[in-house]
């Protein structure tokens, strides 16, 4: 269990990522690699990265550079994270410099520790050498450019519904609200923000605030960066649910797939956007206002304005049709 103390001070200084972080992402893919828990969730895209890298022959370098160097375990180095905000082009390169820059006293200390606590190949000794840190991005950006920036629109999709909902959490009850609402593997019992982790220990925030990163391919737990001294950061899980729309339902029967699926995403959380919906259902924002108009004249949704947001939740009765749906979903042989 990690135990994340808050100070006032700290909840003022609380910040959610507003892009994926472009080396987290990559530091996480490479974690599915090294499980077949969650490989449901990510089966597409398993086998699809899984083909490019060996169409592009990068698969043994994954295997004998990034996997030693990213194990799934308790430990691996926080210099290959460095905390830089943002996914583009600018993030990606901006993290990338900072790895390269990192100094070789700190790099070495960060590679010795992983060899103390996992073990680590010898050859790892050489990245304190700047041209071999080079060596090393250049590797790294080839792996992104195959596992990660392909599956950018769905990355970024995730993300953005994900603070859509951390926003309405805020709206509704500040920051200590947004907190009590992270997901399943975290509690918030103030000033504290329990989380589940691999190992027992504590970080004392001490008036820095924290950055939450959401990920896509962080899999159940957190990951947090060991060094303590370091700008606390804690990568958060993105919820994986089955895509239950792409199954012939009932509902998918009776209203067609795309409404059946506008539906479906107005049930998650404390409802959806209008963009968040084109996002999932793969349509145009134009197309969802049309199938939002059907569903509420219908009386399964209403719709209303959040800033410059409109918000789609499901009414009483979309919601028992929904209900209905998934229990005959499930009666069926």
């Amino acid at each position: 269990m990690l135990r994340i103390h808050f100070t006032d001070a700290d909840l003022a200084r609380t910040r959610v990522a507003t892009a994926p972080d472009a080396l987290w992402e990559v530091a996480a893919s490479l974690h599915r690699f090294q499980t077949r828990a969650g490989r449901w969730a990510y089966a597409g895209w398993y086998r699809t990265t899984y083909a490019r890298l060996r169409e592009r022959q990068l698969d043994r370098i994954v295997r004998e550079v990034l996997l030693p160097l990213f194990p799934r375990a308790r430990y691996f180095p926080d210099f290959l994270t460095p905390s830089q905000p943002g996914c583009g082009g600018e993030g990606l390169d901006a993290g990338l410099d900072a790895i390269v820059s990192t100094p070789a006293g700190r790099v070495g200390r960060e590679l010795a520790l992983l060899d103390r606590r996992v073990g680590a190949p010898a050859w790892v000794r050489r990245l304190t050498g700047t041209q071999e840190r080079r060596d090393l991005v250049a590797t790294i950006r080839s792996y992104h450019d195959v596992a990660v920036r392909p599956f950018a629109d769905q990355i970024h999709a995730r993300l953005e519904a994900k603070r859509s909902s951390s926003c309405r959490d805020l709206l509704a009850g500040g920051v200590q609200g947004m907190l009590a609402g992270l997901g399943p593997t975290m509690r918030w019992q103030p000033p504290v923000l329990h989380v589940r982790y691999a190992e027992d220990r504590d970080l004392h925030l001490g008036g820095r605030g924290i950055r939450l990163v959401p990920s896509y391919f962080c899999w159940d737990n957190p990951v947090s960066l060991a060094d303590p001294r370091l700008p606390p950061v804690l990568l958060c899980p993105l919820l994986h649910e089955p895509a239950a729309a792409t199954l012939t339902t009932p509902l998918t029967a009776l209203l067609g797939r795309t409404r059946a699926t506008v539906l479906r995403v107005a049930a998650s959380g404390a409802g959806a956007t209008t963009g968040e919906i084109a996002r999932a259902a793969g349509i145009s924002p134009s197309s969802v206002s049309k199938h939002v108009g059907v569903l509420r004249g219908a009386g399964l949704l209403i719709s209303s304005r959040h800033g410059g947001n409109v918000l789609h939740t499901l009414t009483p009765a979309g919601l028992s049709m929904l209900r209905a749906d998934a229990r005959a979903s499930t009666a069926a042989p």
